[in-house]
């Protein structure tokens, strides 16, 4: 642990002092959320280890840097469709990123080479430069091809890096994907545990730019050139009609017009105020900004000038987020921009510029949400507090009232509604694991479902909008070790019988060793043994906030 944590800090100071290569670009990371994230490396899961080790290094990150992150495997079982770009990339958006990371769930498929195909587009690597950072615990399992994905994006991208993080793999298995780093020119790295997960992200998500290269020997002073004509096409765009022009933020796509007045190849995409020479020809230019724009057809002839106008008939929106009245802008707060012909979605303090009308804008933090609907006239600006009205609940397990802290990463903390359903259900509400586990509440009445192993309590518990409760679950349970030599599997069941004779088994599992978090009270521990063997039982009794060892021979 000592090495780890001098890791962690080396980590950190490289970030500190270092120039980022990624200054420049922007960049995707792609987290794998199969379930084969469960698995444990040192007693923890690799899905815990993924998170501390994102959260970790992108504390460090300089805030001006543009990262975005998606993730595949989080929403849904044995789906290849099951990718998002759940924080697209923007300055600022390390606590965003470390808080989808923390919410969610891990339990689908790897269709690793999709999603690195996804980040390329959502980057527009054919147009600007593009790293994308994949962390994955498996192969590809959606019939991809994760090496030809990598000649593809290296032969169309503008300059597309992919680097690949196989975390858990084994050498063989990191072969079968290296190639996607490979042949992008990117970097393979095999992390095998949280230290080496860790570095990988300081290596990849924060390396350090590289050295400049010399400045060569001045060349002799060139001939004067002759006189070069001025630019022919220099267009301008405004928000609204009398508008002053917009000549930053703002983008100019400029295609060749197809024989049936469609868009055709591509010429050029610039940035900010645009002075060009266009070839005598049809064109189609795309003004935008933001989620604005304007389409007019250009015919370019020789020896004329053209500067058109393009009128977005757009405004801006500016929503600061709150969790509750007064309390600070929130970082946590997803917000979503709808208005006619489409959506955005951006996090924590939002600006969007989109096409004048009615916007529907939904600020959700944790689980509150309210929607608001705000006209917004061409060339106007519209700066909004929205308050979601929640309060704050952190949750923490232990053994018994006053005594020990369960520190295990297996808790898992479900909120209900404390209302029941006619049927008696109640409707879930949020759910996360571990401890410190945090939640964000609209006012109302919960219970915590807490399960550690075979110990489930229900605690029910209020909040209100605003607060900030430090929530103590009391297990009122003990720890219970278990050893069975030459056991084929070990099962606890409780001691009293029902009305048939039989005693309600409460948990399983195959070996001849087992430890589990389990409530005070008497049970009894079977051993089971092969098909040729003879079962055992031994009683035992386990008390709250105890650790209870026992052998069944």
């Amino acid at each position: 642990m000592a090495g780890l944590a001098r890791s962690v800090a080396a980590a950190i100071l490289l970030l500190s002092t270092t120039t980022f290569g990624f200054a420049a670009n922007k960049v995707i990371i792609i987290l794998d959320a199969s379930g084969s994230m469960w698995a444990q490396i040192d007693g923890k899961p690799k899905l815990e280890i993924a998170r501390e080790s994102l959260r970790t290094v992108l504390q460090s990150v300089p805030a001006d840097d543009e990262i975005g992150f998606m993730a595949y495997g989080h929403r849904q079982k044995g789906s290849c469709q099951d990718i998002e770009l759940i924080v697209p990339p923007q300055a600022g958006s390390a606590s965003a990123i470390s808080a989808a990371a923390d919410s969610m769930k891990f339990l689908g498929k790897t269709p690793l080479t999709a999603a690195v195909k996804q980040a390329a587009e959502a980057l527009k690597y054919t147009e600007d430069k593009a790293t994308v950072v994949l962390i994955t615990d498996g192969l590809e399992t959606c019939g991809g091809d994760p090496c030809a994905l990598g000649k593809e994006l290296k032969e169309t991208g503008v300059d597309f890096t992919a680097d690949v993080v196989g975390f858990g793999l084994t050498a063989d298995e990191g072969k079968q994907i290296a190639c996607l780093a490979e042949n992008t020119g990117g970097k393979y790295i095999q992390a095998s545990d949280e230290k080496a997960l860790q570095q990988a992200l300081v290596e990849t998500v924060a390396a350090p730019a590289p050295a400049p290269e010399p400045a060569p020997a001045p060349a002799p002073a060139p001939a004067p050139e002759p006189a070069k004509p001025g630019f022919n096409f220099t267009p301008s765009v405004v928000m609204a009609e009398g508008g002053d022009p917009i000549t930053d933020s703002n983008a100019w796509e400029i295609y060749k017009a197809a024989a049936d007045g469609t868009r055709g190849d591509q010429v050029m995409t610039e940035y900010g105020d645009l002075k060009t020479n266009l070839e005598p020809g049809d064109y189609i230019v795309v003004g935008r900004a933001d989620e604005a724009r304007s389409e007019q057809k250009v015919k370019i002839e020789a020896g004329q000038t053209y500067s058109p106008l393009f009128t977005l008939n757009a405004g801006t929106l500016v929503i600061h987020p709150h969790a509750s009245q007064g309390s600070e802008i929130s970082g946590e707060a997803r917000v979503d921009f709808a208005y006619s012909g489409g959506s955005t979605t951006h996090y924590g303090d939002a600006k969007a510029t989109v096409p004048a009308g009615e916007q529907k804008v939904t600020v959700q933090i944790g689980a509150g949400t309210v929607t608001e609907t705000i006209q917004l006239a061409a060339g106007q600006t519209v700066e909004k507090d929205v308050v979601v009205g929640v309060g704050h609940a952190v949750l923490n397990a232990y053994y018994t009232a006053g005594g020990d802290k369960a520190d295990n990463s297996g808790i898992g903390f479900e909120i209900v509604k404390a209302r029941k359903k006619i049927d008696g259900s109640r409707e879930s509400v949020e759910h996360s694991y571990g401890p410190d586990s945090k939640f964000w509440l609209p006012p109302d009445d919960y219970v915590a479902l807490t399960t550690f192993d075979i110990a489930v309590v229900e605690q029910p518990f209020s909040i209100k909008a605003g607060d900030n409760q430090d929530i103590k679950v009391t297990l009122d349970a003990g720890v219970l070790a278990m050893s069975a030599p030459g056991a084929y599997s070990i099962e606890v069941f409780s001691s009293k019988k029902d009305i048939e004779g039989k005693r309600k088994s409460l948990g399983l599992t195959y070996g001849d060793s087992w430890q589990q978090t389990i409530p005070a009270g008497d049970y009894v521990v079977v051993r089971h043994a092969s098909d040729q063997g003879q079962d055992r039982e031994m009683p035992v009794t386990i008390k709250a906030g105890e650790r209870t060892e026992i052998t069944v021979q």
